[in-house]
């Protein structure tokens, strides 16, 4: 079986996705105008896609109360130091350092506009 999407309640997912699209380079593939607003976004290798809406059946996650070894998406980064200042100019705000790991992998955290979490991480070993 493959994964066929990630998805996430959030405050507003048309903005969210716009900013998505724009500073993280997904795309959309699927999007609905009305109530609950969902948005499918996938990245630019076409191998995950993530969920968007906003749904009132269920309570909206308070993103920026979770640690963000609890719950993060990840990107890779060739310059991770780059990536993360220009997300930071783009409204994302830190949540850590950049790190080095035993392994070699460079990574960072920061939230998005909505506080969910965003890893940037470039690897010594890709995992695909």
């Amino acid at each position: 079986m493959n994964i066929e999407h990630i998805a996430f309640n959030v405050a507003d997912p048309a903005a969210m996705a716009a900013w998505y699209v724009k500073h993280l380079g997904l795309r959309v593939l699927r999007k609905q105008e009305q109530t609950p607003f969902t948005h499918f976004l996938a990245d630019q290798a076409g191998r995950v896609v993530l969920e968007l809406y906003a749904h009132t059946k269920a309570a909206l996650p308070n993103y920026g109360a979770l640690d963000p070894l609890s719950l993060h998406i990840a990107f890779t980064a060739d310059d991770v130091a780059k990536e993360r200042q220009r997300l930071l100019d783009a409204g994302a705000t830190p949540a850590g350092d950049i790190v080095t790991t035993d392994s070699g992998d460079v990574m960072t955290f920061v939230r998005d506009p909505w506080q969910l979490t965003v890893q940037l991480v470039k690897r010594v070993k890709p995992m695909l």
